[in-house]
């Protein structure tokens, strides 16, 4: 299994767009996971593409995935041909520093999974076009695409050899399917794998985004997910991502080295 470290951003969250992108090469990480909205806060600001572009160049970064499409899995009629510009901008800008997939993230509350994967196949259709393919998230808090099972069903049915699927570990334990789903899902169709940990309390049911911990620190196996990974033979980047605002309290440089440091010590240790 050759690992490639990734950074999502979301783990110095309030920092600069151009700090975090210092900050993740600085730290030795050779991949980096970006956000529409950092991109476009960064344009509004009187930056450019191409200064990110330069500055992933500088850093020794490459860029596997930005974050993310939304309110395209549950809209039907002028509410979808809406959103599908919003699409279509965010991949365009995905695109344009490099990237070679962008996050497709559900609606939080319920969905058709027929019609979400007419839309995910939809997406692949205009990702084409453009030159960046979508690959499609699950999240453990939201009301359907919440379990691995759930996205898959929605890649199964694009008939896509291109559809892939996005891995974490906390939206696993919190969506409460079984790990071992992981095991069925080609590593060759698993776009990244998001890294990180969950503590014991408060309960699955009530954990958000902001209780995720550095890998390591909680009590997800992770250490089987590696394993499982490197009998799949997958190739793709291992991403850090963390919400946790006490982390954003802290000196961001500690922040990314550390998180790396953990997340050898348990690709090494499975």
């Amino acid at each position: 299994m050759a690992i490639t470290y990734c950074f999502n951003t979301s783990t110095i969250m309030p920092q600069p767009l151009m700090d975090k992108i210092r900050i993740a090469g600085q730290a030795g990480y050779r991949m980096i996971e970006l956000w529409n909205s950092d991109l476009t806060a960064h344009c509004r600001q009187g930056g450019s593409l191409e200064d990110v572009v330069r500055a992933l160049e500088d850093s020794g970064l490459q860029v596997p995935t930005v974050i993310a499409l939304h309110g395209w899995s549950d809209t039907t009629g002028e509410a979808h041909r809406d959103a599908l510009e919003e699409v279509r901008r965010s991949m365009d800008q995905a695109y344009r520093i490099g990237a070679k997939r962008i996050i497709a993230s559900p609606c939080l509350g319920k969905v058709d999974l027929d019609l979400a994967a007419r839309n995910y196949r939809e997406l692949l259709g205009i990702g084409r076009e453009i030159g960046i393919m979508p690959a499609m998230e699950f999240l453990g808090f939201v009301e359907t695409i919440c379990r691995i099972e759930d996205a898959w069903s929605i890649v199964a049915q694009a008939q896509d050899s291109e559809a892939t699927i996005v891995m974490d570990p906390f939206h696993i334990f919190r969506g409460g399917g079984p790990w071992e789903t992981l095991q069925s899902i080609p590593a060759s169709r698993i776009a990244v794998c998001h890294f990180n940990d969950a503590p014991r309390q408060p309960p699955r049911e009530r954990q958000e985004d902001k209780d995720r911990v550095y890998p390591g620190d909680g009590h997800l196996p992770l250490k089987s997910m590696i394993r499982t990974l490197r009998k799949g033979h997958y190739h793709g980047g291992l991403s850090l991502e963390l919400f946790n605002p006490e982390y954003w309290k802290q000196d961001p440089r500690e922040v990314a080295r550390t998180g790396l440091e953990k997340m050898r010590a348990v690709v090494e240790s499975a």
